[in-house]
């Protein structure tokens, strides 16, 4: 028997009941979710806005900036939300980031990437990686440090996060120091044990992790590529210090680990961390786990105080 939180337990077993979403096609999972109830009380900052970041000659993807209070200029903190490449928004994550703002003393610019599979890899990648780009242009404007800048995300975020600290290191981009990623996929085979121990009931369902990945991939060659997944990559060095962190009763978790640890071989600063009971997706519910959440960010506080982002 899995070692549940007794929240996580209380809320499988309303998730459990609702329609599996990989029978359903993104349109109508999308709609569900938009309508979903668990609205919870924002903390204040000392400004919010939405802005928007060209992605090539003819499109542009939004994205929200958290400020927090304070003279800074502040460190800054790029984050892409989760919901498997397919689902998601910055409104998703909104709280979460919120608090990330004002646990760390960061600017969070929150990134709206465009989704599988109207829009299919490298397609949110390359997006991730202009926001990027993006905010080390122009993060002085809004009292950013640009010399202090961080990547991160849940899930597919996180996902989104190895691919852009890879691209940055790769096209010689902008100078990364930190990655935050949190239960990341980062292998797209699905093969681990954790992908069997939990395949079924936990809140992410291995036919869900295929109808997914089946979205967000053109084609089977494109499961190999290093920036869809890392833990393939014949060449991890040169990367920026990481935190990964994944939850006990998920079947992303042990890949989660596996990143973590090849990491290490390749001499990149790692700090890794399991939440005991947790499920996949506690991150984005502040409703329902707020003290979990609590709990994470202070892991990435403390992280991030040992690395030049809080110099």
């Amino acid at each position: 028997m899995a070692n549940l939180d007794p929240q996580a337990e209380k809320y499988l077993q309303a998730f459990n009941q609702m329609p599996p979403i990989h029978k359903m096609d993104p349109k109508t999972v999308r709609e569900m979710l938009s309508k979903a109830p668990g609205k919870v009380t924002l903390e204040p900052l000392s400004r919010v806005e939405d802005k928007m970041i060209p992605v090539s000659l003819d499109d542009e993807i939004s994205c929200r900036i958290y400020v927090p209070k304070g003279e800074g200029p502040f460190p800054l903190f790029v984050y892409y939300h989760g919901g498997g490449w397919v689902l998601g928004d910055i409104e998703s994550v909104d709280s979460s980031c919120r608090m990330i703002a004002n646990r760390t003393e960061s600017i969070v610019v929150s990134v709206n990437y465009r989704l599988a599979p109207e829009y299919k890899f490298p397609i949110p990648v390359e997006d991730a990686y202009a926001a990027l780009e993006w905010v080390y242009k122009n993060g002085s404007i809004f009292n950013g440090d640009i010399t202090r800048l961080a990547v991160g995300g849940d899930s597919v975020g996180g996902n989104l996060a190895t691919g852009v600290s890879m691209m940055a290191r790769d096209r010689k981009g902008p100078d990364i120091t930190a990655q935050v990623l949190i239960y990341p996929p980062t292998n797209l085979e699905f093969n681990t044990e954790s992908h069997q121990k939990f395949s079924k009931g936990f809140g992410l369902d291995r036919e869900q992790l295929v109808w997914f990945r089946d979205h967000y991939l053109g084609n089977e060659e494109d499961r190999y590529n290093e920036y869809a997944s890392p833990l393939i990559s014949k060449n991890l060095s040169g990367l920026p210090p990481a935190i990964v962190i994944t939850a006990e009763n998920d079947v992303l978790r042990d890949e989660g680990r596996a990143y973590a640890e090849r990491l290490k071989c390749f001499g990149v600063q790692v700090e890794y961390s399991c939440e005991a009971g947790m499920i996949h997706g506690f991150f984005a519910h502040m409703a329902v786990f707020p003290k979990n959440i609590e709990s994470t960010v202070s892991k990435i506080c403390k992280f991030l105080s040992n690395t030049k982002y809080k110099s």
